[in-house]
């Protein structure tokens, strides 16, 4: 548990970065959701238009420090593939 002043001030400013944090894991899961149904669906119409909302999206998890960049770039990789092979 914190105690000093400095600490206690510190665990309040984790709380509010972890809040943060999950919302923006949890937008990025999400698109990626998003892209997954519409490759389901089998429209690669659809599914092109849904990464290319997504992607950029998780691009922003990287600037923001909550993914790692070789991370994201897998994903959207994989993703475009999977929609690539759709035609």
């Amino acid at each position: 548990m914190a105690n000093s002043p400095s600490s206690k001030k510190r665990a309040r400013q984790i709380e509010r970065r972890t809040a943060v944090n999950k919302a923006r894991k949890s937008r990025i899961r999400t698109f990626i959701r998003k892209v997954e149904e519409a490759i389901a669906g089998g429209d690669q119409a659809v599914a092109q238009e849904a990464l290319r909302t997504a992607q950029p999206e998780i691009m922003r998890g990287v600037t923001k420090g909550v993914l790692h960049a070789n991370t994201a770039s897998r994903k959207v990789s994989r993703l475009s593939s999977r929609v690539k092979a759709l035609a």
